[in-house]
């Protein structure tokens, strides 16, 4: 069983070959690369005290020579075995095989001491050469590190400048959206307005339920208004789709960022570990693995790909948010311009119809005048036939009582002849008021039916009126602004 802490033995009672001439630093550097790592797990099996120590230890020391070249003792100076040992003295070699034994010991220590000199002069070359080699191998791995790192923060600045520049364009072109939202959602209010004065109007009676220039404004205005709805939720669309599309090149950004923030961390980690430092261990094998999935030109194309498609995406967003606002200020301005004509429109239908009422108004007031007096006429008219029914009666009763004159007193004077004459002419008369009496009648009538008609007019101009007026326009009071449309507030 060997040992911890003893020397280690080396084999003597064997013949060894001459000592190997100084070794390169090439070889050395080449052994040292197959060299296989300490293991201390499977230092206890390691054969590292010869065998052969162990046999060698065990055999009686003999003065056998210790070299091949040795020819040894010839065979006639050996020393015959001699059974009688006269006075107990016995020897077996002579002081010639003593003094040689002697010479030759000394010799092979020298060239062993010379060969170990060398041997030592050679190892001492090797080992500054393995060190040398090591440091300098150690120090490209370290520049090659550090020059790693200094990409990687290089590739690491350029994509936190990108992925602020995208987070700033993704949050803009969300506001835009909230207000495409919010824009189209206060159409809903003109158009519900515009459909309910269409509505409102469809109640007007009579001749004012007519296709006038409001009606047909309004028509329009619903037109233009579904128009610009269609047009925004398009836009919106858009909008969202490219939303999507800025959301995936930030997480695309965010994943190589979070992947060079790892790879610098470890990159860095390596960069600073010494062969001082703790934590360093033996990976047998690790060296024969390789995990890499990519090469400096296709991990640096990897990275400025990310960049130039959230830049491309950037970039179509810049210009989605510029036509949105354009078809935020032209919808907005199309909205408004016909909002103005149907109010222009409403304005100059409601002074129409209010003149139509003023008009109206005074034609009733002076028919009403006129059949005040066309009744007070017909009053004294009547009054003046019955008066001349009285004037009648007389000068009838006259006559009938003239009548009842005895024989020759029925004569036919003057007074007679009057009276006949005054019953004839009150007859006319009474005629001719009779009929002036039915024409004022008549005329009465159809004052009458005309101020029935001025009446209904002016109720069906009040009706409009206030359809117009309260009704339509108390609601158009209420359109949202141009600032509200744009969805700036």
């Amino acid at each position: 069983m060997e040992l911890y802490g003893y020397p280690l033995k080396a084999k003597f009672n064997q013949p060894r070959p001459p000592p190997p001439k100084a070794l390169s630093a090439t070889n050395v550097a080449a052994g040292y690369k197959n060299r296989i790592p300490y293991n201390p797990s499977e230092s206890f099996g390691t054969p590292w005290m010869p065998n052969s120590y162990y046999k060698a230890a065990a055999l009686n020391p003999t003065l056998s020579p210790l070299t091949e070249s040795f020819p040894g003792l010839p065979p006639t100076k050996m020393i015959p075995f001699i059974s009688e040992r006269p006075s107990g003295v016995f020897t077996r070699h002579t002081l010639d095989d003593w003094h040689r034994s002697n010479m030759t010991n000394y010799k092979e220590s020298e060239t062993t001491r010379h060969n170990a000199e060398r041997l030592r002069a050679d190892l001492t070359r090797t080992i500054k050469d393995v060190y040398q080699q090591a440091k300098r191998t150690q120090g490209e791995s370290t520049k090659n590190l550090g020059e790693r790192i200094n990409d990687i923060e290089y590739w690491k600045s350029e994509l936190c400048i990108e992925l602020d520049a995208m987070i700033r364009e993704t949050n803009s072109l969300m506001d835009m959206q909230k207000r495409l939202e919010r824009a189209l959602a206060d159409t809903e209010g003109p158009f519900q307005v515009a459909h309910k004065c269409l509505l409102n109007r469809e109640k007007r009676m009579g001749i004012d339920l007519v296709n006038d220039d409001v009606e047909k404004q309004l028509v329009t205005e619903i037109k233009i208004i579904r128009s610009c709805r269609e047009r925004l939720q398009q836009c919106l669309d858009t909008v969202n789709a490219q939303i999507m599309c800025n959301k995936e090149a930030r997480q695309e950004l965010e994943k190589d960022l979070a992947d060079k923030q790892l790879g610098h961390h470890i990159d860095n980690k390596c960069y600073q570990l010494k062969n001082t430092s703790r934590g360093i261990h033996f990976f047998k094998g690790v060296e024969r693995t390789d995990a890499t999935v990519s090469v400096p030109e296709t991990w640096a194309r990897f990275t400025d790909n990310n960049i130039f498609r959230s830049q491309s995406a950037r970039a179509a967003s810049a210009k989605l948010r510029a036509s949105t606002e354009s078809l935020l200020m032209g919808t907005a301005d199309e909205m408004w311009r016909q909002f103005s004509k149907v109010n222009d429109a409403f304005t100059s239908r409601i002074t129409e119809i209010a003149n139509a009422k003023s008009k109206i108004q005074t034609h009733l007031a002076k028919t009403r005048q006129e059949i005040f007096q066309l009744e007070t006429k017909i009053q004294v008219i009547q009054k003046t036939i019955r008066d001349k029914e009285v004037q009648l009666k007389v000068a009838q009763t006259r006559l009938d009582e003239r009548s009842r004159r005895p024989n020759v007193e029925l004569c036919r004077d003057a007074a007679q002849i009057r009276l006949v004459q005054e019953v004839n002419e009150i007859n006319e008369t009474l005629r001719n008021l009779h009929q002036c009496l039915r024409a004022s009648e008549d005329m009465l009538q159809m004052l009458v039916r005309s101020k029935g008609v001025l009446e209904h007019d002016l109720v069906v101009k009040n009706n409009s009126l206030f359809i117009d007026q309260e009704r339509c326009m108390g609601m158009r009071k209420s359109y949202p602004s141009t600032v509200q449309i744009l969805g700036y507030v």
